[in-house]
């Protein structure tokens, strides 16, 4: 039976809760990085409020934030992969042997300004991030689906494991604190001593300029990288959900999860088309279900007749696809999309929990 009911793109319908967004190791901007990768999320914010003034509609604005969020998520699952834990505790180990040969060999100098007491502190901070970073990578290895460990052996050490995670969580945050601290102590002492301390302590004046301004170099990477890709986040969605579902693992809806949802063609209406159907108001288009006898039509509103994803008005003829929770988008983007994350993009409702649901009724 047709139905003529408008369609909204931001209907609201059950949502799955937030994953939390744990410490990573490449929260710290370098081994003593005064500060933590910026959040997407704060895109996100600028996006809401950006979606206020009406520059972008709240749906593709709502989108963009489960984007970002999801991003975050996969940013703590390849921060804690193998090779960049790897990667990580060698890059500070490299740090603390450098200081070592330059603490041994200049034991004759004697700088104005303590630079061998920070120099050693930055050493103390590179091994208590290299232990936290390994706690935390032990862990997920631990608590990691298939790790083998039997079910109440887990649920003996569900208490202990909690406390440390605890502690090391603490340790990680007090450490990032401390090394803007002393990132600031550090380039007092070395601006205080001027150019004397090139003279005087010249291996621990320049390994102290290193160490500064590699912390500086890492701190304007991520800031820059971060904000790369909040741009690409807003301005261009698609590519970054091309990119994740070429190179990430498709954690997702399979293909008969995909397969099953409803699948639409959309037609354009003229203006003889609204007076045949005896309709006012301005309207986008209307979508037909395929497969169906009679045919399952939905009539959109101007507003609705464009893809949250792209950003691109629904042209005459194009194939959408519906989910269970009445969100429409463009087959080619809500596919790439599910394949990666099996929640709508808009309210984060599970199609894959939706079709099991309907299988067991």
């Amino acid at each position: 039976m047709a139905s003529n009911s408008p369609r909204r793109s931001g209907d609201s319908s059950p949502s799955s809760p937030l994953l939390p967004y744990p410490t990573s190791p490449t929260a710290r901007a370098a081994p003593n990085g005064p500060g933590r990768l910026p959040s997407l999320r704060g895109a996100a914010r600028f996006l809401r409020r950006t979606g206020s003034r009406r520059l972008m509609r709240e749906p593709s604005v709502a989108v963009r934030e489960s984007a970002a969020e999801h991003l975050e998520e996969r940013q703590t699952d390849w921060a804690y992969s193998k090779p960049v834990v790897v990667l990580d505790v060698l890059w500070n180990l490299a740090f603390v042997a450098v200081a070592a040969a330059v603490l041994a060999a200049s034991l004759a100098e004697t700088p104005a300004v303590p630079l061998r007491f920070w120099i050693a502190g930055y050493v103390l901070q590179c091994l208590l991030h290299v232990f936290c970073v390994v706690v935390e990578y032990r862990r997920r290895r631990r608590d990691a689906p298939g790790a083998g460990a039997g079910a109440g052996a887990q649920q003996d050490d569900a208490g202990d494991g909690d406390d440390k995670i605890s502690i090391v969580k603490h340790l990680e945050s007090g450490n990032t604190m401390f090394s803007f601290i002393w990132w600031i102590i550090g380039f007092y002492w070395v601006s205080a001593g001027g150019l004397a301390l090139s003279e005087d302590a010249p291996q621990l004046y320049w390994l102290s300029i290193v160490f500064l301004a590699f912390d500086v170099f890492f701190v304007v990477f991520c800031v820059a990288l971060a904000c790369v890709i909040g741009i690409a986040v807003c301005c261009c969605l698609p590519c970054i959900i091309a990119i994740l579902y070429a190179v990430a693992d498709q954690e997702g809806a399979s293909e008969d999860d995909i397969n099953s949802l409803s699948k639409y063609k959309f037609r354009t209406m003229g203006d003889a088309d609204k007076l045949v159907a005896g309709i006012a108001a301005p309207v986008g288009g209307v979508m037909t279900e395929c497969g169906t006898n009679p045919p399952v039509e939905h009539i959109l509103s101007a507003e609705d007749a464009e893809c949250c994803i792209c950003l691109c008005p629904y042209e005459d003829g194009v194939e959408l696809r519906e989910l269970p929770c009445n969100h429409h988008f463009h087959c080619t983007c809500i596919e790439k999309w599910l394949h990666i994350n099996a929640t709508c993009p808009l309210c984060k409702f599970n199609i894959i929990k939706s079709n099991l649901g309907s299988e067991e009724v």
